[in-house]
């Protein structure tokens, strides 16, 4: 059964995902999408820009994508698979004011919905004029950029030069893997947003071998990114042991977790996905003959101890 790319767009209120939505509907780029939104009666999404409309976009029943949403979701997600119609993708605007974490750990827990759907991106629109206050008093926007994928630094043309090399380099010091587009009323092409496989580790190191980077630690109030590395085989076992007391003792202060592991006497690359508590694992791509063979995980949470990751990691090496 072939997985439908679901892709999830977030950012605080006033952002702009509203208009990168409108943007993506309108678009003559002949793909259908299904468009599940919460607090729907606000979105104002005109209705001549949804084909179908009544069949396509889907109201969350809770108002509050970030609540309940696993049930609402998947029983969403379960009805469009059952429709004749069929959907070249999945689109889940949640409100301004979500945690993008339940949205995401939904395509980890529900065993249907890995079936018939896969997250391929997290896209978060950020208002390049107000992110920086927003990250100070808002607990959800530092989390919204923390768990992108790609981001949209929208609003460009609101602040100079200065403030938005200021703005970026916020960004990066809370989530230096994700993609930065900077946008004035969100225009970028749908294919830079839609489709990435951004989710997709194996494919994204292919076309970017160190788009994980270097052993790094990068500091902002309490949320960090640590990037680790071996170029010794890990020992599955061990590395099971490890990640699996890592995310039961911290699994809520860690917000993403991913990485492509070599392990030991295997010839495919092993992709690890997690998303706070929850994780899962597939095999990749095999390594080529000849190719380095390294292992790279990077984790971002809050009060994260880099010392200490390393040590674990590196305790995971095959003897």
């Amino acid at each position: 059964m072939s997985q439908v790319p679901v892709t999830v767009l977030t950012g605080y209120l006033g952002a702009g995902k509203t208009t990168l939505l409108n943007r993506i509907l309108s678009e003559q780029h002949g793909k259908t999408y299904a468009v599940i939104v919460n607090e729907f009666g606000e979105l104002g999404i005109d209705n001549d820009l949804v084909v179908n409309a009544d069949e396509e976009v889907f109201e969350m029943n809770n108002g509050c994508i970030c609540c309940t949403v696993r049930g609402d979701l998947v029983r969403i997600i379960e009805g469009l698979m059952k429709r004749k119609q069929k959907f070249d993708g999945i689109l889940v605007e949640t409100t301004g004011l979500a945690d993008p974490a339940p949205v995401a750990q939904t395509f980890f827990v529900d065993d249907d919905v890995r079936q018939r759907a896969k997250l391929d991106s997290i896209v978060t629109v950020a208002d390049a004029r107000h992110l920086l206050q927003r990250l100070d008093d808002s607990h959800e926007a530092a989390e919204q950029i923390a768990f992108a994928d790609i981001i949209l630094l929208n609003k460009i043309d609101l602040v100079t030069a200065e403030e938005l090399s200021a703005v970026e380099a916020r960004i990066r010091s809370l989530n230096p893997m994700a993609r930065i587009h900077k946008t004035q009323h969100c225009g970028i092409a749908v294919a830079d947003v839609l489709d990435r496989g951004s989710f997709d580790l194996d494919r994204i190191l292919e076309i970017e071998p160190n788009f994980l980077g270097e052993d790094s630690h990068a500091h902002d109030d309490s949320i960090a990114s640590v990037s680790l590395s071996s170029d010794r085989p890990l020992e599955p076992a061990k590395f099971s042991t490890w990640i699996s007391e890592l995310l039961r003792s911290r699994g809520i202060d860690i917000l993403r977790c991913k990485g492509i592991l070599d392990l030991k006497n295997s010839s495919d690359r092993y992709v690890f996905q997690g998303v706070h508590m929850l994780a899962d694992g597939s095999w990749g791509k095999p390594w080529r003959p000849g190719e380095v063979r390294a292992s790279k995980f990077v984790l971002i949470g809050r009060d994260l101890d880099a010392d200490e990751l390393r040590k674990g990691f590196a305790a995971c090496q095959a003897s």
